[in-house]
């Protein structure tokens, strides 16, 4: 038995169902219950919270989380072969874990979770910027959720928490910093995992803020900043002339010389700058 519950550890899960993981789905398998245990605990109290994970695989962090006290964890679980291992934790914590077979992206958690609710979880690699995205830019703030505790490689957290100016500026330090309080909790070599992917993970840890730092229009600003960093070695006035003829004037009125590069512009210049192009 393991050291968190009375279930098998995850070696032994992950032997009897046969649960190989599989590079399609972006799986890598975290089978230490202590380190998922770690994680499950920098999402904070959840006693009272109820707990979205999206790719739960064989279970270890879903473990992690009922028996760190989650309210109630709703695990959307895209690969058919892990819902049976997902099955016997659901039946050693009755009522307290539902499992979807599914796409996240497809599936809304309001319709299973008292909000506001939490999101902890392993993403898998190869959708785990784009429900991020999606996570941070609804169109009403607050959202329904009010943190978020995600495991991402190394590279795409650092990004997540950079400043202006630096090389990882961009795009997710933006819309992450507008309405969010950011920071890497947690750093895991590849060897925690299994298979050991080629890079080192971390976790990040955000909190939904009140209102965004600063006023803007959430689709308006993902598309400046999109359009910016896309092209990010050039001048915003090239970089940015596709979303308006008078691209230079609204540049002006947010305060950002036309000859600047997006790396370099803060948080506040370019919700300014989304606000002047709403305006039209």
């Amino acid at each position: 038995m393991s050291r968190i519950d009375d279930l098998p550890p995850l070696r032994e899960v992950i032997a009897q169902h046969q649960l190989s993981a599989r590079k399609s789905l972006g799986q890598n398998f975290l089978l230490d219950l202590n380190l998922t245990a770690r994680i499950a605990r920098v999402a904070g109290d959840l006693s009272e919270t109820d707990v979205l994970e999206v790719g739960p695989g064989p279970g270890g962090l879903t473990r992690g989380l009922l028996a760190e006290g989650a309210r109630k964890v709703l695990a959307v679980e895209k690969d058919a072969r892990c819902l049976p291992a997902l099955g016997e934790i659901a039946a050693a914590y009755p009522g307290r874990l539902e499992v979807i077979e599914g796409d996240a992206l497809e599936i809304d958690p309001s319709a299973h979770l008292v909000a506001p609710y939490a999101i902890c979880a392993n993403l898998p690699y190869n959708v785990g910027t784009e429900l991020l995205v999606r996570w941070l830019t609804p169109r009403d703030w607050p959202p329904a959720w009010k943190s978020l505790t995600l495991m991402f490689q190394k590279e795409v957290a650092e990004r997540i928490v950079a400043e202006p100016g630096s090389k990882a500026y961009g795009r997710l330090a933006l819309l992450a910093q507008w309405r969010c309080d950011a920071r890497i909790a947690l750093t895991l070599p590849p060897g925690a995992f299994t298979p050991p992917p080629k890079v080192s993970s971390a976790v990040v840890h955000l909190t939904a803020l009140p209102t965004p730092r600063f006023e803007a229009d959430a689709k308006v600003l993902e598309r400046v900043v999109a359009a910016a960093f896309n092209q990010r070695r050039k001048m915003l006035r090239a970089a940015l002339k596709g979303l308006s003829p008078q691209i230079e004037d609204h540049l002006a009125a947010a305060g950002i010389a036309p000859t600047e590069r997006a790396e370099r512009v803060p948080l506040e210049a370019f919700c300014a700058l989304a606000r002047s192009l709403a305006a039209g």
